[in-house]
């Protein structure tokens, strides 16, 4: 009686690998983030003593060391800013702290201090981290390689200082260590992080292949084709870094006007005030006149006007799965009228499964004895095909087998109850036989999209399964959506072979397919669009994404089997992996934009009313901080609306509209 095993998916077993190890830089080693911390500490001491009533000197001198921990990196960035003629909406801010502070409204200075101190740390922040990935990327190649010199010995060398010419030898379980050219072994490599492709590709004498990929069982020996330092992946970090730092900066929609209203209210200012003075005017009045218009004029509840639609929006995409990075990301998203999707763990799941059984009829096996025989055959090794052959025979039971060997490139054989069993490639353990039966299922499979892997029972093709990466769910949805919401379908930018994506096209409703593409490849299609006067929307998941993702209008990542690198890069991270959230947060995000523009109007109206007031008549200072104050809290409630559940469902059920 044969003992039986029921075999199940090793815990974390995936076909793509994580971009590199996390290198993080730690929050508190940014001087923007200590500073802001301690202004941020200093203010919440300060504040229930001031509320509370207790004396001045318990809490003014928290409050000086508010505005000296958390205003003298923006100040000091705004005088330089000064000096290349240029006003800086920072240097503002902490003048009008300042000038709310010498007319009493100590505290409305305070806050505005740790806000903007607040937002620049999280900045810096931001811009270290997608620093660290980029240079965590670097560590996809290993830093030694094996060379082999013309009397057939060894030396292991730095990568770096491998040259085009040069053999290497590439041993099973080791990342390659320069572009080159098989030139003689068999293997399998994982090259998902280039490519994209979901699956590891057989290679052999002749193939090329890419520094940082992933060897499988056999070992190789390749001949090197490009220094290192125009390998693709360096390349993947120079495109990153050049995206990067060359994409346009963004502002929010009030700064656009930025430059001119801070003029603008600087001038009057000091005209209320010196001009009186002129004319004979009394210091005191005139300076609490000047002190009174620089509160009523100040943008700040412009720049909160502006914020918490965004801030709100933010908040509510990240209950539903999305992360959106800062502000500046949300009002962009709405912005976006083309879209490019990846195929590889965006579309798809990421993860390779058995989609088809296909016994021969002469095999005298049904569907379950032929998955039963191949999972029994396969369970021993690691190949990703494998895995997803033993997933599918969960719950049947499955021989324990004996005599197990791997071929690199062709397949595994194992003794199974006394049969002797082969699973691997079809072109390979069909060589000699083309009009079989089973070359006609091979060949239907593969022109489905499938990769066909061949069963053989003692030497004899018994049937044959299909493999594919599965289509998430809520794919085709999330097509039609985009597509309704920017008014074009959307294209799909993908590293796989043209048959897979055209056959994933189709199934999706995506009629612009662009395949076997390199990241640089990726780039280019985004620039195209662009230069069309497109803003491009990115979706993608992987270390060839990146460029592509840095190079966009908006870059989205999908958060569960996104590389390091990705993540970073882009400006919104799908953290639960539900596709169909995209085209919610785009429809958010113009919501928002449409928020915005309804509290500026309230705003300017509210900052329009108390300036002439104070200009044509006598403005008490109280009454000017009341309106202030007061308009600050009409549009921060309006903005506020968005948190609500509510504003999901309707951005998902209503689109754009």
């Amino acid at each position: 009686m044969s003992s039986t095993l029921t075999p199940t998916a090793p815990p974390g077993t995936a076909v793509r690998e994580s971009a590199a190890p996390r290198r993080r830089t730690r929050i508190f080693a940014l001087p923007e983030a200590r500073w802001a911390a301690t202004a941020l500490a200093l203010f919440l001491l300060a504040l229930p003593l001031h509320l509370l009533g207790a004396p001045a000197w318990t809490w003014g001198p928290l409050y000086a060391a508010t505005y000296v921990t958390g205003g003298w990196e923006p100040g000091w960035a705004g005088l330089r800013a000064l000096r290349e003629k240029t006003l800086d909406v920072d240097l503002l801010m902490v003048v009008a702290a300042l000038g709310a502070a010498a007319i009493g409204q100590v505290l409305d200075g305070a806050l505005l201090i740790v806000i903007f101190a607040t937002s620049g740390a999280l900045e810096a922040v931001a811009t270290a981290r997608t620093a660290d990935s980029v240079r965590g990327l670097l560590d996809l190649a290993p830093e030694t390689a094996t060379r082999l010199l013309d009397d057939g010995s060894e030396e292991t060398v730095p990568s770096a200082e491998l040259r085009t010419g040069d053999t290497v030898l590439v041993r099973p379980g080791e990342r390659v260590g320069a572009d080159g050219r098989v030139v003689s072994g068999a293997s399998e490599v994982d090259q998902a992080t280039i490519t994209g492709e979901p699956l590891p590709v057989a290679k052999e004498a002749g193939d090329e292949v890419f520094a940082g990929t992933l060897n499988g069982t056999g070992a190789l020996r390749v001949k090197v084709e490009r220094d290192p330092s125009d390998s693709v992946i360096a390349r993947i970090v120079a495109m990153v870094e050049e995206a990067s730092g060359t994409k346009a900066p963004t502002q929010l929609f009030i700064e656009k006007v930025e430059q001119r209203y801070s003029l603008g209210m600087v001038a009057a200012t000091v005209a209320l005030f010196a001009l009186p003075l002129l004319f004979g005017a009394a210091l005191q009045p005139t300076l609490l006149r000047a002190m009174t218009f620089m509160i009523v004029a100040s943008p700040c509840a412009v720049v909160l006007a502006t914020m918490p639609p965004l801030l709100s929006a933010i908040a509510n995409a990240g209950r539903h799965g999305v992360l959106v990075k800062s502000a500046v990301v949300m009002e962009r998203l709405g912005q976006v009228d083309r879209v490019a999707l990846d195929k590889t763990g965006t579309l798809t799941e990421g993860t390779p499964r058995v989609t088809d059984v296909r016994p021969l009829p002469a095999s005298g096996l049904d569907k379950d004895a032929l998955l039963a025989l191949a999972a029994a055959a396969e369970h021993p090794s690691e190949h990703p095909l494998a895995r997803a052959v033993v997933r599918a025979a969960h719950g049947l039971a499955v021989p324990v087998v004996e005599d197990f060997a791997s071929a690199p490139g062709t397949g595994v054989t194992a003794t199974v109850e006394g049969r002797r069993v082969a699973v691997g490639s079809p072109a390979r353990l069909l060589r000699g036989r083309a009009e079989h039966p089973a070359a006609g299922l091979v060949a239907q499979l593969e022109a489905e999209g499938r990769t066909a892997v061949l069963v053989e029972v003692d030497g004899v093709p018994a049937g044959v399964l299909g493999i594919a990466d599965r289509l998430r769910e809520d794919a085709a949805a999330t097509v039609t959506a985009l597509a309704a919401l920017t008014g074009t379908g959307p294209l799909l930018v993908t590293g796989d072979n043209p048959r897979a994506a055209a056959r994933l096209a189709d199934e999706v409703g995506i009629t612009d397919v662009r395949a076997g593409l390199l990241p640089q490849d990726k780039v280019a299609a985004v620039r195209e669009l662009e230069q069309a006067g497109h803003k491009v929307l990115v979706v993608g998941d992987g270390v060839n994404d990146a460029p592509a993702l840095a190079a966009a209008h908006s870059g989205v990542a999908m958060g569960r089997a996104g590389s390091d690198l990705a993540l970073e890069t882009a400006d919104a991270v799908v953290v639960r992996d539900e596709l169909a959230t995209i085209p919610t947060v785009v429809a958010l995000s113009r919501r928002a934009r449409r928020l915005v523009v309804q509290n500026l109007v309230i705003a300017s109206v509210f900052i329009t009313g108390l300036v002439v007031w104070d200009l044509v008549g006598t403005l008490p200072l109280p009454l000017g901080v009341a309106g202030h104050e007061g308009s600050t809290v009409i549009v921060g409630l309006n903005g506020l609306r968005l948190l609500a559940d509510s504003a999901w469902r309707r951005a998902r059920t209503g689109g754009g509209r």
